[in-house]
Order: structure tokens, then C-alpha cells, then sequence
């Protein structure tokens, strides 16, 4: 399937250039997201001024759990894929950990009690675009005021580049991982 909306023609405009520069690892084309979005410069900034990819008040391992889950929800593959592909090793996430992020749920045995409660926030939040008073709680016992704000941004923005993705159609990018099958041989995954 074709994307709803062509990218952007290269040269792009010099202050998206010099993003993609800091963004995009040498001698690598921006992702198809980026060049959509370079078809508008001002949408372009808004969309990196909204990125939450820096050092901030999570590890990096709980950042990409809350994108994976949040894009996994969303049917997102494209985005799904791209932050698997990059994140999913060095975060150290297991076979059995990057299938339950699609199929499973917060009480599979490869998560850690922290982890779970991120899981259960993303899955609420995709639900009911909110959270309970006791998952709060739950929360609070794991993550500062500061990281429960992040926490909150990050669901929400990967939420929005999850339709970005899904609604303009763009086709998977080359390197990315696909979603695993539903039903694998759960001996085969390691633990």
C-alpha cells in the first residue's frame, strides 16, 4: 500500500536538514515519518519540539517500554518497529518481553513489578485515556511526581505519532522489526 502523502522532496529546508543531521545516524535517509513531515517546516518543529527522546526523569529502558506498549496498542507497526529495531537490544529487551508488548499484558512473568506498572498505565490510558486512583498510587511507589508528568507526555505523543503512522499509511521502514506472530512456541522464547 501506497502512503497517503508523498515525502517531502530533498533539498529540504535548511532548518529541517540541520534536525535530521542531529537526528538520523550518518550516511542513514530520515524515516519516512520525518520526511512526510519536512512537506511543512512548521509542522516539522512542532512535532521535534513535542519529542521526548532526551535524557529526562526515566531510563531509557522504562522511556521505550511506555513507546512500544503505546504504539503496540495503537496497531502502530511502522513506529512499533522503528523503536524495536533501534532501542529493543540496548534496553535489553528479551524475546519473550518484545512479544508480550504486542500480545501479552502487564501480568506476563518477564516484566519486573515497576515495569508492570508501566504496562498497566499505557494499556489504561489507551482504554480510558486516564488513571485510576489506585494505579496512581501503584505508580507513586515506583516513579517520581516529575516522572509520572513524563510518563504521561510520552503515552500521549506516541499515541499521536501512532495515527501520524497508521493514518498516512506509510509503509514499513526496511531495518524495522514486525510485529512477532500471535501464537509462537513459548519454549522457543527465551525468558
Amino acid at each position: 500500500m501506497d502512503a497517503r502523502i508523498a515525502p517531502a522532496a530533498t533539498p529540504y529546508a535548511a532548518e529541517v536538514q540541520a534536525r535530521l543531521d542531529r537526528t538520523m545516524p550518518p550516511g542513514r535517509p530520515p524515516l519516512r515519518l520525518f520526511s512526510t513531515l519536512a512537506r511543512d517546516p512548521r509542522l516539522f518543529g512542532k512535532f521535534f519540539a513535542a519529542g521526548l527522546l532526551d535524557r529526562g526523569h526515566l531510563s531509557l529502558r522504562q522511556r521505550e517500554i511506555v513507546i512500544d506498549r503505546t504504539t503496540a496498542l495503537c496497531r502502530s507497526e511502522y513506529e512499533w518497529g522503528v523503536h524495536i529495531a533501534i532501542f529493543g537490544a540496548r534496553v535489553g529487551l528479551t524475546p519473550a518481553q518484545v512479544h508480550s508488548l504486542v500480545h501479552g499484558g502487564p501480568a506476563d512473568a518477564c516484566w519486573t513489578p515497576a515495569e508492570q506498572r508501566l504496562l498497566q498505565l499505557c494499556d489504561a490510558l489507551h482504554r480510558d485515556c486516564d488513571v485510576d486512583d489506585a494505579l496512581w498510587q501503584a505508580l507513586r511507589e515506583h516513579f517520581s511526581e516529575e516522572a509520572l508528568l513524563e510518563l504521561l507526555m510520552l503515552a500521549g505523543f506516541y499515541r499521536t505519532v501512532s495515527c501520524l503512522a497508521n493514518a498516512l499509511r506509510l509503509p514499513l521502514e526496511a531495518d524495522a522489526a514486525r510485529f512477532p506472530p500471535r501464537y509462537i512456541e513459548t519454549s522457543s522464547i527465551a525468558r
